[in-house]
């Protein structure tokens, strides 16, 4: 019963280092597709374009001329000189409308949209989006949107002050596009089905096919470069959907990606994968602080020698140099013991992002530096 247990608490251990093949890899045929359109939201409290936006008022006379509105004809005396010889358009937005199409996805599906104002707009807060056709790349249309829209974003302001948070001028539809069109795609019709590993690497793809080809027999899946596998699937439509999940929820322990250590300099953030080395390398790292320290004083002339009494400024300076100690890598260490000597020192992020990028530029740091 004891060895029974240990075997058992082994696979656990091992299956929870293995990822499900579906995680790493996704079905070539199923890629999305960017749709793209351009509309009109209306609603808007006196947020829209305006007058100076001269596309929104032609987008409104052509819609308007679709629904039967004609606004260019001939006006009567009444009508002559008036308002209706021009649009002011202040509760109306021209908006660029974007869409990702799913793969596999069919006609009558719901999709979200996201809506951007492409004019001078203040806020789309509390409009609607009119009828508005998605085109893809081919210029086909495959899907129509409508609906009101989510504007999380508020932009106030009076008497000189204004307050914003977020980004009102964009907003989102959940489920406010209808698939109205199919994208061909060869998965019914191809004798293998082309899997697309989500991060090139040979070992992942070398485990892949292996596992494939254990579970299923030799020959099942090849490789065909480090980003793609082609694997042979059944003919009947039911059985190789049946087929597609068993192969997507195999464990396979996947490679170990490339010793990485990335930096956003804006934020200070650095993040260093595990597999960074360094080889052997002495670090000292020190900053100096001037301090300038001004003092304004008064002075006042002796009593009877005629002088004037002078403002005088005094001015104090001070340099200070931190006596941080030199820390030694050995060659080999790993991230733990990295990290351990920085936190010794006492070093900033800023401090750690210097430190990094001298290891990388003396040759020491065995790792690829991205800076973003």
């Amino acid at each position: 019963m004891k060895k029974l247990l240990f075997v058992l608490l082994i696979s656990l251990g091992l299956n929870a280092w293995a990822d499900r093949i579906k995680d790493l890899a996704s079905v070539a045929a199923g890629r999305s597709n960017q749709l793209i359109g351009y509309g009109l939201v209306v609603g808007l409290q006196g947020t829209g374009d305006g007058t100076d936006v001269a596309f929104t008022a032609k987008s409104v006379r052509a819609m308007l001329a679709r629904l039967g509105v004609g606004l260019d004809g001939p006006l009567s005396d009444f009508e002559q000189g008036t308002a209706l010889t021009r649009i002011d358009v202040k509760n109306i937005a021209a908006v660029m409308v974007t869409a990702e199409l799913p793969g596999f996805s069919k006609p009558g599906q719901k999709i979200d949209v996201n809506v951007s104002a492409i004019g001078k707009a203040s806020s789309l807060r509390g409009g609607t989006l009119l009828l508005t056709s998605l085109r893809g790349v081919d210029g086909e249309v495959y899907g129509v949107a409508q609906g009101a829209l989510t504007a999380t974003g508020v932009d106030a302001g009076g008497a000189g002050s204004k307050v914003s948070i977020g980004v009102p001028t964009a907003a989102r539809i959940p489920a406010g596009a209808t698939v109205e069109r199919i994208v061909e795609n060869p998965y019914e019709q191809a004798e293998h089905i082309v899997m697309n590993v989500r991060e090139a690497d040979f070992t992942t793809t070398h485990v892949i096919v292996d596992a494939i080809n254990r579970q299923f027999g030799g020959g099942t899946a090849r490789a065909i470069d480090p980003m793609s596998l082609a694997v042979k699937a059944p003919a009947d439509l039911t059985q190789r959907v049946a087929f597609m999940s068993m192969v997507e929820n195999l464990q396979v322990q996947p490679g170990e990606p490339p010793a990485r250590v990335v930096i956003n300099s804006r934020t200070g953030t650095v993040v260093i994968s595990r597999n960074v080395r360094v080889t052997a390398t002495a670090v000292a790292h020190g900053t100096i602080s001037v301090a300038v320290a001004v003092t304004n004083e008064v002075s006042q002339p002796a009593p009877l020698s005629q002088g004037q009494t002078a403002a005088v400024q005094n001015a104090e300076v001070q340099v200070q140099e931190a006596k941080n100690p030199m820390f030694l890598f050995q060659p080999g260490v790993d991230l733990r013991q990295i990290v351990d000597a920085v936190n010794q020192v006492g070093a900033t992020p800023s401090a750690l992002i210097a430190i990094l990028e001298a290891l990388k530029s003396s040759g020491s740091l065995r790792a690829e530096l991205i800076v973003i």
